[in-house]
Protein backbone atom coordinates (compact mmCIF):
# COMPACT_ATOMS: atom_id res chain seq x y z
CA UNK A 1 0.00 0.00 0.00
CA UNK A 2 1.28 3.53 -0.35
CA UNK A 3 1.35 5.95 2.71
CA UNK A 4 2.57 9.50 2.74
CA UNK A 5 5.86 9.12 4.98
CA UNK A 6 7.61 12.13 7.18
CA UNK A 7 11.13 10.82 7.27
CA UNK A 8 12.72 14.09 8.20
CA UNK A 9 11.20 17.69 9.96
CA UNK A 10 10.37 20.25 7.67
CA UNK A 11 7.63 21.48 4.70
CA UNK A 12 5.51 19.92 2.84
CA UNK A 13 7.84 19.09 -0.17
CA UNK A 14 9.82 17.29 2.31
CA UNK A 15 7.40 14.42 2.50
CA UNK A 16 7.14 11.33 0.10
CA UNK A 17 4.66 9.00 -0.98
CA UNK A 18 6.29 5.54 -0.20
CA UNK A 19 4.96 1.59 -0.72
CA UNK A 20 4.89 0.58 2.68
CA UNK A 21 3.46 -2.85 4.42
CA UNK A 22 -0.19 -3.33 5.31
CA UNK A 23 -0.63 -2.69 8.77
CA UNK A 24 -1.77 -5.99 10.97
CA UNK A 25 -4.50 -4.88 13.38
CA UNK A 26 -3.23 -5.95 17.14
CA UNK A 27 -6.20 -6.58 19.23
CA UNK A 28 -8.36 -3.99 19.78
CA UNK A 29 -7.73 -2.90 16.51
CA UNK A 30 -9.24 -2.27 13.35
CA UNK A 31 -7.54 -1.96 9.59
CA UNK A 32 -9.29 0.78 7.89
CA UNK A 33 -9.03 1.49 4.07
CA UNK A 34 -8.82 5.01 3.66
CA UNK A 35 -11.51 6.48 1.36
CA UNK A 36 -10.86 10.07 2.42
CA UNK A 37 -8.46 11.51 5.45
CA UNK A 38 -9.24 15.31 6.75
CA UNK A 39 -6.14 17.77 6.47
CA UNK A 40 -5.70 19.99 9.03
CA UNK A 41 -3.45 22.68 10.57
CA UNK A 42 -2.27 20.76 12.85
CA UNK A 43 -0.73 18.38 10.29
CA UNK A 44 1.65 21.21 8.99
CA UNK A 45 3.21 21.61 12.28
CA UNK A 46 3.63 18.19 13.08
CA UNK A 47 5.61 17.77 9.87
CA UNK A 48 7.54 20.16 11.21
CA UNK A 49 8.10 19.30 14.60
CA UNK A 50 6.08 22.54 16.00
CA UNK A 51 3.31 20.69 17.61
CA UNK A 52 3.16 18.96 20.87
CA UNK A 53 2.83 15.54 19.96
CA UNK A 54 5.66 13.99 18.19
CA UNK A 55 5.59 10.78 17.16
CA UNK A 56 8.94 9.06 15.78
CA UNK A 57 10.64 9.33 12.56
CA UNK A 58 9.47 8.35 10.29
CA UNK A 59 5.46 8.58 10.85
CA UNK A 60 2.53 9.13 8.36
CA UNK A 61 0.39 12.21 9.46
CA UNK A 62 -2.97 12.35 9.18
CA UNK A 63 -5.39 12.48 12.53
CA UNK A 64 -8.66 11.88 10.85
CA UNK A 65 -10.50 9.37 7.99
CA UNK A 66 -13.06 7.77 7.06
CA UNK A 67 -13.24 4.84 5.37
CA UNK A 68 -14.28 0.54 5.50
CA UNK A 69 -13.07 -1.81 7.47
CA UNK A 70 -10.60 -4.30 6.15
CA UNK A 71 -9.91 -6.31 9.12
CA UNK A 72 -10.67 -6.82 12.76
CA UNK A 73 -8.44 -7.76 15.43
CA UNK A 74 -8.84 -9.61 18.46
CA UNK A 75 -11.76 -8.70 21.01
CA UNK A 76 -13.54 -6.33 18.41
CA UNK A 77 -17.07 -7.10 18.60
CA UNK A 78 -18.42 -3.95 17.56
CA UNK A 79 -17.25 -3.87 13.90
CA UNK A 80 -16.53 -6.01 11.17
CA UNK A 81 -15.22 -5.96 7.39
CA UNK A 82 -16.82 -4.22 5.33
CA UNK A 83 -18.47 -1.50 7.87
CA UNK A 84 -18.53 2.13 7.04
CA UNK A 85 -16.44 3.92 9.77
CA UNK A 86 -15.21 7.53 11.00
CA UNK A 87 -11.87 6.75 12.44
CA UNK A 88 -9.53 9.58 14.97
CA UNK A 89 -6.12 8.41 13.71
CA UNK A 90 -4.17 10.82 16.10
CA UNK A 91 -1.85 10.09 13.05
CA UNK A 92 -1.00 7.60 10.45
CA UNK A 93 -3.97 8.72 8.86
CA UNK A 94 -2.27 9.93 5.57
CA UNK A 95 -2.31 6.07 3.95
CA UNK A 96 -3.84 3.79 1.96
CA UNK A 97 -4.72 1.64 4.90
CA UNK A 98 -4.82 2.47 8.59
CA UNK A 99 -4.40 0.36 11.89
CA UNK A 100 -7.20 2.49 14.26
CA UNK A 101 -7.99 1.67 18.25
CA UNK A 102 -11.33 0.08 17.72
CA UNK A 103 -12.90 2.56 20.38
CA UNK A 104 -11.72 5.64 18.00
CA UNK A 105 -13.86 4.82 14.97
CA UNK A 106 -17.59 5.36 15.19
CA UNK A 107 -20.47 4.14 12.12
CA UNK A 108 -20.20 6.38 9.38
CA UNK A 109 -24.52 6.77 8.93
CA UNK A 110 -26.19 5.94 4.98
CA UNK A 111 -25.95 8.51 2.90
CA UNK A 112 -22.77 10.77 4.77
CA UNK A 113 -20.28 11.05 2.12
CA UNK A 114 -17.00 9.49 2.76
CA UNK A 115 -15.17 12.95 2.22
CA UNK A 116 -17.90 14.63 4.69
CA UNK A 117 -16.83 12.36 6.64
CA UNK A 118 -13.44 12.55 6.90
CA UNK A 119 -13.36 16.12 7.44
CA UNK A 120 -15.99 16.84 10.28
CA UNK A 121 -14.12 15.76 13.53
CA UNK A 122 -11.27 17.97 13.83
CA UNK A 123 -13.77 20.89 12.60
CA UNK A 124 -17.23 20.66 14.13
CA UNK A 125 -15.72 18.48 16.79
CA UNK A 126 -13.76 21.23 18.19
CA UNK A 127 -15.97 23.32 17.17
CA UNK A 128 -19.07 22.02 18.93
CA UNK A 129 -16.82 21.18 22.20
CA UNK A 130 -15.82 24.50 21.91
CA UNK A 131 -19.56 26.41 22.03
CA UNK A 132 -21.26 23.70 24.08
CA UNK A 133 -19.23 22.46 26.32
CA UNK A 134 -16.53 25.31 27.06
CA UNK A 135 -18.31 28.35 26.07
CA UNK A 136 -22.05 27.31 27.03
CA UNK A 137 -23.43 29.28 24.34
CA UNK A 138 -26.89 30.33 24.43
CA UNK A 139 -29.74 31.30 21.72
CA UNK A 140 -29.86 34.79 21.35
CA UNK A 141 -26.13 35.51 22.39
CA UNK A 142 -23.38 37.39 20.52
CA UNK A 143 -20.79 34.91 18.73
CA UNK A 144 -17.79 36.68 17.28
CA UNK A 145 -15.54 33.82 14.79
CA UNK A 146 -12.12 35.06 14.12
CA UNK A 147 -10.32 33.10 10.91
CA UNK A 148 -14.55 32.46 10.16
CA UNK A 149 -13.68 30.59 6.64
CA UNK A 150 -11.33 28.28 7.99
CA UNK A 151 -12.27 24.73 9.00
CA UNK A 152 -12.41 25.34 12.81
CA UNK A 153 -14.35 28.63 12.05
CA UNK A 154 -16.36 27.71 9.29
CA UNK A 155 -18.35 24.78 11.78
CA UNK A 156 -18.58 27.43 14.55
CA UNK A 157 -20.10 30.02 12.34
CA UNK A 158 -22.80 27.08 11.20
CA UNK A 159 -22.69 25.39 14.53
CA UNK A 160 -23.28 28.72 16.45
CA UNK A 161 -26.60 29.85 13.86
CA UNK A 162 -27.89 26.37 14.30
CA UNK A 163 -27.39 26.67 18.54
CA UNK A 164 -29.67 30.30 17.99
CA UNK A 165 -26.32 32.43 18.75
CA UNK A 166 -26.13 35.70 16.80
CA UNK A 167 -22.51 35.12 14.64
CA UNK A 168 -20.38 37.69 13.72
CA UNK A 169 -18.19 36.18 11.33
CA UNK A 170 -14.60 37.51 10.98
CA UNK A 171 -12.10 36.72 7.84
CA UNK A 172 -9.66 38.07 5.60
CA UNK A 173 -11.33 38.37 2.50
CA UNK A 174 -14.03 39.55 0.97
CA UNK A 175 -14.91 36.04 -0.87
CA UNK A 176 -14.06 34.01 2.40
CA UNK A 177 -16.69 36.37 3.66
CA UNK A 178 -19.14 35.59 1.34
CA UNK A 179 -18.92 31.96 1.87
CA UNK A 180 -19.04 32.99 5.47
CA UNK A 181 -22.86 34.45 4.77
CA UNK A 182 -23.89 31.68 2.71
CA UNK A 183 -23.27 29.57 6.27
CA UNK A 184 -25.80 31.75 7.72
CA UNK A 185 -23.78 34.41 9.65
CA UNK A 186 -25.99 37.64 10.54
CA UNK A 187 -22.68 40.23 9.99
CA UNK A 188 -19.25 40.09 8.37
CA UNK A 189 -15.34 41.80 8.94
CA UNK A 190 -13.06 41.95 7.05
CA UNK A 191 -10.13 42.56 9.71
CA UNK A 192 -7.50 43.02 6.98
CA UNK A 193 -8.79 45.77 5.04
CA UNK A 194 -11.20 47.32 8.33
CA UNK A 195 -10.58 48.21 12.26
CA UNK A 196 -12.15 45.03 13.37
CA UNK A 197 -12.41 46.64 17.17
CA UNK A 198 -14.91 49.74 15.73
CA UNK A 199 -16.58 47.19 13.44
CA UNK A 200 -17.48 45.04 16.10
CA UNK A 201 -18.69 47.92 18.41
CA UNK A 202 -20.75 49.25 15.30
CA UNK A 203 -21.91 45.56 14.80
CA UNK A 204 -23.17 45.57 18.30
CA UNK A 205 -23.73 48.83 19.18
CA UNK A 206 -21.37 49.11 21.99
CA UNK A 207 -22.84 46.15 23.78
CA UNK A 208 -19.79 44.06 22.75
CA UNK A 209 -19.52 40.03 21.92
CA UNK A 210 -20.55 37.15 24.63
CA UNK A 211 -18.56 34.45 22.67
CA UNK A 212 -15.32 34.76 21.18
CA UNK A 213 -13.90 31.89 19.17
CA UNK A 214 -10.37 32.32 18.20
CA UNK A 215 -8.63 29.44 16.10
CA UNK A 216 -6.39 31.92 15.18
CA UNK A 217 -4.44 34.58 17.62
CA UNK A 218 -1.83 36.47 16.67
CA UNK A 219 -2.69 40.00 16.47
CA UNK A 220 -6.23 40.08 16.51
CA UNK A 221 -6.64 38.29 20.03
CA UNK A 222 -6.33 41.69 21.90
CA UNK A 223 -8.52 43.89 19.61
CA UNK A 224 -11.59 41.00 19.83
CA UNK A 225 -10.80 40.90 24.12
CA UNK A 226 -11.34 44.35 24.32
CA UNK A 227 -14.91 43.86 23.07
CA UNK A 228 -15.82 41.54 25.04
CA UNK A 229 -19.20 41.83 26.86
CA UNK A 230 -19.50 41.55 31.08
CA UNK A 231 -19.50 37.46 32.06
CA UNK A 232 -18.07 36.27 28.51
CA UNK A 233 -16.24 33.88 27.40
CA UNK A 234 -13.22 33.70 24.87
CA UNK A 235 -12.01 30.68 23.81
CA UNK A 236 -8.54 29.74 22.74
CA UNK A 237 -8.58 27.15 20.19
CA UNK A 238 -5.24 27.74 18.06
CA UNK A 239 -2.94 29.72 16.73
CA UNK A 240 -3.06 29.83 13.08
CA UNK A 241 -1.88 33.00 12.70
CA UNK A 242 1.43 32.36 13.70
CA UNK A 243 1.69 34.02 16.84
CA UNK A 244 0.91 33.05 19.90
CA UNK A 245 -0.27 36.17 21.58
CA UNK A 246 0.69 37.61 25.01
CA UNK A 247 -2.41 39.11 27.08
CA UNK A 248 -3.01 41.83 29.00
CA UNK A 249 -4.50 40.12 31.75
CA UNK A 250 -6.07 43.14 33.26
CA UNK A 251 -8.17 42.86 30.48
CA UNK A 252 -10.04 39.98 31.51
CA UNK A 253 -9.84 41.49 35.28
CA UNK A 254 -11.95 45.31 34.10
CA UNK A 255 -14.32 43.36 31.94
CA UNK A 256 -15.33 39.85 33.80
CA UNK A 257 -15.04 37.61 30.96
CA UNK A 258 -13.43 33.97 30.96
CA UNK A 259 -10.32 32.96 28.76
CA UNK A 260 -11.18 29.53 27.96
CA UNK A 261 -8.61 26.55 26.30
CA UNK A 262 -10.25 24.28 24.37
CA UNK A 263 -7.87 21.30 23.74
CA UNK A 264 -9.92 18.75 21.50
CA UNK A 265 -7.47 16.16 21.42
CA UNK A 266 -7.38 16.17 25.18
CA UNK A 267 -11.12 16.42 25.25
CA UNK A 268 -11.13 13.20 22.69
CA UNK A 269 -8.67 11.27 24.92
CA UNK A 270 -9.73 12.24 28.78
CA UNK A 271 -14.19 12.18 27.99
CA UNK A 272 -14.34 9.69 24.91
CA UNK A 273 -18.18 9.05 26.45
CA UNK A 274 -18.95 13.02 26.30
CA UNK A 275 -17.16 13.09 22.68
CA UNK A 276 -18.72 10.11 21.30
CA UNK A 277 -22.11 11.69 22.45
CA UNK A 278 -21.04 14.92 20.99
CA UNK A 279 -19.81 13.28 17.09
CA UNK A 280 -23.24 10.99 17.29
CA UNK A 281 -25.12 14.51 17.62
CA UNK A 282 -23.26 16.43 15.14
CA UNK A 283 -23.69 12.97 12.61
CA UNK A 284 -27.67 13.50 13.39
CA UNK A 285 -27.40 16.74 12.00
CA UNK A 286 -25.07 15.84 8.97
CA UNK A 287 -27.51 13.40 7.44
CA UNK A 288 -30.64 14.85 8.56
CA UNK A 289 -29.50 18.19 6.28
CA UNK A 290 -29.36 20.99 9.26
CA UNK A 291 -25.44 20.68 8.82
CA UNK A 292 -23.85 20.93 5.65
CA UNK A 293 -19.65 21.04 6.28
CA UNK A 294 -17.70 22.51 2.80
CA UNK A 295 -15.38 19.86 1.24
CA UNK A 296 -13.71 22.64 -1.07
CA UNK A 297 -11.22 20.54 -2.79
CA UNK A 298 -9.76 16.62 -2.81
CA UNK A 299 -6.28 15.56 -3.61
CA UNK A 300 -4.17 12.49 -4.42
CA UNK A 301 -1.64 11.15 -1.73
CA UNK A 302 0.20 12.21 -4.17
CA UNK A 303 -0.24 15.70 -3.74
CA UNK A 304 -0.42 16.15 -0.07
CA UNK A 305 2.17 18.98 -0.28
CA UNK A 306 -0.43 21.23 -2.07
CA UNK A 307 -2.85 20.29 0.51
CA UNK A 308 -0.92 21.24 3.37
CA UNK A 309 0.06 24.25 1.83
CA UNK A 310 -3.20 25.26 1.03
CA UNK A 311 -4.18 24.80 4.66
CA UNK A 312 -0.86 26.58 5.68
CA UNK A 313 -1.43 29.86 3.55
CA UNK A 314 -4.74 29.86 4.77
CA UNK A 315 -6.30 29.47 1.55
CA UNK A 316 -8.49 27.12 2.14
CA UNK A 317 -12.59 27.32 2.53
CA UNK A 318 -13.84 24.96 4.55
CA UNK A 319 -11.75 21.78 4.71
CA UNK A 320 -10.01 19.79 1.90
CA UNK A 321 -9.33 15.96 1.99
CA UNK A 322 -6.83 13.55 0.71
CA UNK A 323 -8.13 10.47 -1.31
CA UNK A 324 -6.82 7.07 -2.03
CA UNK A 325 -6.38 5.94 -5.34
Amino acid sequence: MKAVLCKEYGLPDTLVVEDVPSPVPVPGQVVVSMRAAGVNFPDALIIQGKYQVKPPLPFSPGTELAGVVKAVGAGVNNFKAGDSVIAYAGSGGFAEEVAVDARACIPLPAGVDFKVGASFMMTYGTSYHALKDRAQLKAGETLLVLGAAGGVGSAAVELGKLMGARVIAAASTDDKLDACRQLGADATINYASGDLREAVKRITEGKGVDVVCDPVGDKFAEPAMRDMAWGGRYLVIGFAGGEIPRIPLNLALLKGFSIVGVSSGNFTRKEPQKNEANVRELLGWIAGGKLKPLVSAAYPLAQVARALKDVMERKVKGKVVLVAG
